[in-house]
């Protein structure tokens, strides 16, 4: 299924040399690439209530489907996106789409719950290498910023459609075929990247590829990992539990550890130099807030529309199709937004608008009409459609334009992280709460509406005067470090 890396097309251009024509083929691949990820962050939602009957899954247990992809990818993907930058991005691109492709069969064919999970984990491996390397390649093959960040808007908005039109897919699939085509359906699509990837993508690296961090790699997983889990297992063993009190043990130390030795190495997996620039900081805890949100809605309204309102998989997707089209089309407004005024704009009305969707989404109850849940996806899609390319193009500018790969990957990183926090904290949220499902969702929208608040506010802080005079401050460090090192 992945063809040879070191199979390189003679007629295949250098990023520098290639036309107009030949950037854009170059991003259609890269949108190909993000269109089979984000189907999977989010199309599995719909098939929850599917998957819990036919596997005899907890609550818990469908945290864990859809949070055993995120969480490996949060894990995984500075990692990938160093390895990129050294060994070739093309090369891990085309490796990355193979690994998912053969995760997603194998998901299809899951027996068990545990099966379904580890299947998951294998798609999320490959899944790292493709948001960020993609993000990469896109950096590298569009040069000037106007140019980049208009490339940037079209691949989120491509994001932003397969991401929110997860559900809709996915109810056709789960209505038609069953649960487990959501997961066949991105063999082929990974086939055809992998070909396309091969014959038109060109290889590029970085002048000088970072040392391997096992280390940072470590601390990384042993924080985000035993985090997510504490979250997540709190409601079934009790917050008080010695096993629960562990996990959050594990994690405070090994972020400790992470932020001490990190900051002590010339060429570190993360970089904390870099969050003393307003600018870079902000972004990151923007994307944690902003895909908190997503990750959040997504499950919580999947189990609301399906199970409360008791719709189809069809009908529930069908209905969230506003959301899809604001997204898509809001994603490509923003891309034209921040390269005429900048990301700040941008980042506080896609604040105001994630607050005012999740803030409908906590007055819903089991007779809601419908114009009321479109109107609340509405402005939810919008929010969310117009946030990524601000938060993103922050992040690129944080970073040395030689690091494509560790700037694209920090950004996801945050990402991930905060979809799978999202789902983690809601789901708790929903299965520990003891008055049923619509009081306790309640409660978990008014904590995502405070995400949408916080966006607001750290955009406000993070895009102005002073914070934009610190933007490149990060990046001048890295390179100070970088060049130390290699004296």
């Amino acid at each position: 299924m992945v063809m040879s890396p070191s199979a390189e097309s003679p007629h295949t251009p250098s990023p520098h040399s290639l036309s107009p024509r030949g950037r854009t083929v170059v991003l259609v691949t890269c949108c190909l690439s993000v269109v089979v990820a984000g189907l999977d962050t989010t199309i599995a939602n719909v098939a929850l209530p599917s998957i819990q009957r036919a596997l005899h899954a907890p609550v818990s247990g469908l945290q864990w489907v859809v949070d055993a992809y995120t969480l490996v990818i949060a894990c995984l993907l500075l990692f990938a996106g160093s390895v990129a930058d050294r060994f070739g991005r093309r090369r891990m691109f085309q490796v990355g789409l193979g690994l998912f492709s053969l995760g997603s069969l194998l998901c299809g064919l899951a027996p068990s719950l545990e099966a379904l999970v580890a299947s998951r984990a294998l798609q999320a491996v490959g899944g790292a290498m493709l948001n960020p390397v993609a993000m990469s390649i896109i950096a590298t093959t569009f040069a000037s910023p106007g140019e980049r960040a208009r490339a940037v808007g079209a691949w989120g908005a491509v994001a932003g459609l397969s991401g929110a039109g997860g559900p809709v897919l996915g109810g056709l699939l789960v209505s038609g075929l069953g649960w487990r085509s959501i997961f066949w359906v991105n063999v082929p699509l990974g086939v055809l990247a992998v070909y396309l990837t091969r014959r038109f993508v060109p290889e590029s690296k970085a002048a000088r590829g970072r040392r391997f961090d096992p280390l940072g790699q470590l601390l990384v997983v042993t924080f985000l990992g035993p985090l997510t889990a504490a979250v997540i297992e709190g409601p079934r063993h009790g917050w008080s539990s010695p096993f629960v009190i562990t996990l959050f043990a594990v994690a405070a130390v090994s972020v400790s550890g992470l932020v001490v030795t990190e900051s002590r190495r010339a060429e570190p997996l993360v970089d904390v130099r870099l969050f003393r620039s307003p600018a870079f900081a902000g972004a990151a805890i923007i994307a944690l807030a902003a895909l908190m949100t997503l990750g959040g809605f997504l499950f919580l309204n999947t189990l609301y529309l399906q199970d409360v309102r008791g719709y189809s998989a069809l009908h529930a997707g069908l209905l969230t199709l506003p959301m899809a089209a604001a997204t898509a089309a809001c994603a490509m407004i923003s891309g034209r937004v921040v390269a005429a005024r900048g990301p700040r704009p941008a980042l506080v009305l896609a604040g105001l608008l994630l607050t005012a969707g999740t803030g409908l989404l906590a007055g819903t109850g089991r007779e809601t009409g419908a114009w009321y849940l479109v109107l609340a996806y509405l402005l939810f899609g919008a929010g969310f459609g117009l946030v990524g390319t601000p938060m993103t193009t922050t992040a690129l500018a944080g970073l040395p334009r030689d690091q494509a790969g560790v700037a694209g990957a920090v950004a996801s990183t945050c990402r991930q992280t905060g979809a799978a926090i999202g789902v983690a904290v809601c789901g708790s949220i929903v299965a520990g709460g003891s008055a049923g499902f619509i009081a306790s969702s309640r409660i978990a929208w008014v904590v995502l509406t405070g995400c949408g608040i916080a966006t607001v506010l750290i955009g406000l802080i993070s895009t102005g005067r002073w914070a934009r005079a610190q933007a490149g401050r990060g990046g001048r460090r890295q390179n100070t470090h970088t060049m130390e090192a290699t004296r």
